[in-house]
């Protein structure tokens, strides 16, 4: 009997540590499971993910279950080894029976099954969910009062006992997209990325600067004509008066449907002249492109708090921030920056920033300045004189050519660290 006794007090000892691996495997992989792969699997109609989903809906309860649950099998187990112990070897053995209880507790019951189940999640977490539902139906009361002693502790220490919202910024979905590597092809990944930066990005940052826009008087019908025969823009600027007073839009497309029907004529040509779309500046890409969309439009004139017009951002240039430069482009690219044999660039200054960053892989500041000139300017704080050098972000800029009082040609070259 003495031997019986002993055996089944193993076996019962033998399945509290397993009972307590069991809790803590389950804590961890519920709480290391990827939300979003659990989502997932739930639309799919997996039983085991929409309960588990459920139960990391209630957070409360169910780690006051197992917590519950693993500490009611840790003290139990050391109970059983105490009298294991002295059966077996006498009242003395019991400071040598817990020491040893509880090195395998953590080995057996903490350590190697909370690793595996961080590395598992899923495998333990969706079964573990069937169980675990058990006890919290069964132990609802007790898991209950544990909850509201627990959150009145919380709340009389001062903490707010508030869920946070299960949101992911615009960094860790970057995070998430740079880890997708062997699952998205490199230049879907990087539309991707492009996408979850147009919210950073502002129309200012992408638009045809204000001198770059032709315009002509919409009362000086044979400068229409005259700039009609010469232009090599798809959109002409209409302005009343004043250059500043911009009234319409012209694009060349509908002229040459006038000219296919044979219907070209001045009067008609002023018909087609639509009127501005405005763009108020600070706009974010991601909304200006929904306002294209909702508006059936491809392109608005910048303008600033004064209402004066800034430039003009147009639909492509949007969507180029998404898929990389169209080849219609690239003659732009070339006339803008041209690399010499010693590694240096000569650059038309009123390249963007922006856009030299992208090409040349710098990391010029856009905060104070959109345009390699502006950046110039704002940093000598006058008007430079030819053969004056400057540094700025590890990159020598050199004034190659002025004229009119304007910056017409600079050197950049990129410096090692």
């Amino acid at each position: 009997m003495e031997t019986l006794s002993t055996f089944w007090l193993g076996i019962i000892l033998l399945g509290l540590i397993l009972a307590s691996a069991f809790f803590s495997s389950s804590e961890t992989s519920m709480m290391a499971i990827n939300r979003y792969r659990l989502k997932a699997l739930s639309n799919q109609n997996n039983a085991q993910a929409k309960r588990t989903e459920k139960l990391l809906g209630d957070l409360d309860h169910l780690i006051g279950t197992i917590l519950l649950g693993n500490n009611f099998v840790n003290i139990f187990a050391s109970s059983i080894a105490t009298i294991l112990a002295i059966k077996l070897w006498g009242e003395g053995s019991v400071v040598y029976a817990s020491i040893l209880l509880t090195f395998v507790i953590l080995i057996f019951a903490e350590t190697t099954p909370k690793t595996f189940a961080a590395k598992n999640p899923e495998r333990i977490a969706l079964p573990a969910s069937i169980i675990i539902s058990g006890f919290i139906t069964l132990f609802k009361p007790f898991v209950w009062l544990i909850a509201k002693l627990s959150n009145l502790i919380l709340k009389l220490l001062g903490v707010k006992n508030e869920s946070q919202a299960n949101s992911v910024s615009s960094e860790e979905l970057r995070m998430v997209v740079n880890e997708a590597k062997p699952v998205i092809a490199s230049n879907y990944q990087k539309m991707l990325l492009n996408i979850i930066d147009l919210e950073k990005v502002k129309v200012e940052d992408i638009m045809i600067p204000r001198h770059e826009l032709i315009s002509v008087d919409i009362n000086n019908h044979s400068e229409i004509l005259s700039q009609l025969e010469r232009i090599q823009h798809t959109r002409l600027l209409t302005f009343d008066g004043s250059a500043d007073n911009i009234t319409g839009v012209l694009h060349m497309r509908d002229v040459v449907n006038l000219y296919a029907k044979g219907e070209f004529s001045i009067d008609n040509v002023i018909e087609l002249i639509r009127k501005p779309y405005f763009v108020p500046e600070g706009t974010s890409l991601a909304h200006q492109l929904a306002h294209f969309q909702a508006q059936k439009r491809r392109l608005g004139l910048v303008v600033d708090e004064y209402g004066e017009v800034r430039g003009m951002v147009v639909l492509e240039d949007i969507l180029e921030e998404i898929v990389g430069q169209f080849t219609s482009n690239q003659n732009e690219t070339i006339e803008e920056v041209i690399q010499q044999k010693d590694g240096s660039y000569l650059i038309d200054p009123r390249i963007s920033i922006r856009e030299l960053n992208i090409l040349l892989q710098t990391n010029l500041s856009v905060a104070k300045a959109k345009t390699l000139n502006g950046l110039i300017l704002e940093t000598l704080q006058s008007i430079p004189k030819r053969d004056i050098s400057l540094k700025v972000d590890n990159v020598l800029i050199e004034i190659m050519q002025i004229s009119d009082q304007t910056i017409k040609l600079v050197k950049l070259t990129k410096m090692k660290n």
